[in-house]
């Protein structure tokens, strides 16, 4: 794991050589504030907590995280620079870990930047930060699950847009998963712990435990657990295309 630093330099390197991760960062925070103050209703519920902010969040990555994680691979394929870093002395477990971080990172950095709304409602009130600071650590590892799937997508294909679009697709699915409309599809011809299992599958039923103060353990596995499944297949489809 000695390379992952150097995958994720060179990563970082080229996010802000170019305008990307500055553009995607004024999109990350205009979205994210349209969201909470007018769609939300940050400053009308009279509440002083965050909840109109986090409760956009699996929505906003739907798209914000496909749109970062499409050219992880994607874009390494269509240029042919893959086959330069493959020659190097790196595994593709570290390649993928490293490009993972660094997208990862960005979506870190977008999300810190948004410390101003939680300066807002501790001026206004007297908020839960415990519940705030759970919320934000949710919201980071959602993204994580959303960028594994995308990087996974993007080393399929050499089209960015086609990896945006079926990582898009993919967890739009498991951000469904949970909800009554799927589930009424799967009741009348699947036992009823399949179903369950189904439910279980949903990003929103983790995280929407998560930003209320439950903390519990089998959420915060359930991320981890489904971000390095798929961060495996990601290796498992570069590693593919290597050989």
């Amino acid at each position: 794991m000695k390379n992952i630093p150097v995958v994720y330099r060179r990563e970082m390197a080229s996010y802000f050589a170019t305008p990307l991760a500055y553009v995607f960062i004024i999109i990350f925070l205009t979205l994210m504030g349209i969201f909470t103050f007018y769609l939300g209703g940050l400053f009308g519920r009279g509440q002083s907590d965050l909840q109109p902010f986090f409760v956009w969040h699996p929505w906003l990555y739907l798209f914000l995280a496909p749109a970062l994680g499409m050219r992880l691979w994607a874009e390494e394929r269509k240029t042919g620079t893959i086959e330069l870093l493959m020659t190097l002395p790196v595994s593709t477990l570290e390649a993928v870990a490293g490009k993972f971080l660094a997208a990862w990172s960005m979506m870190a950095v977008s999300l810190a930047l948004t410390f101003p709304m939680w300066i807002t409602v501790n001026v206004l009130g007297d908020p839960d930060n415990g519940v705030i600071v759970a919320g934000y650590l949710a919201s980071l590892l959602m993204a994580g699950s959303y960028l594994a799937v995308s990087g996974f997508v993007s080393a399929l294909t050499r089209n960015q847009v086609i990896a945006f679009v079926v990582s898009a697709a993919v967890c739009f699915v498991f951000l469904l998963s949970g909800f009554p409309l799927v589930l009424d599809f799967f009741r009348p011809w699947l036992p009823a712990s399949m179903v369950k299992a189904i439910a279980a599958m949903g990003f929103l039923q983790h995280f929407d435990s998560i930003i209320k103060g439950v903390l519990n353990a089998v959420d915060f596995v359930y991320f981890i657990t489904f971000t390095a499944l798929w961060l495996y297949a990601g290796s498992w489809a570069v590693e593919n295309y290597r050989n």
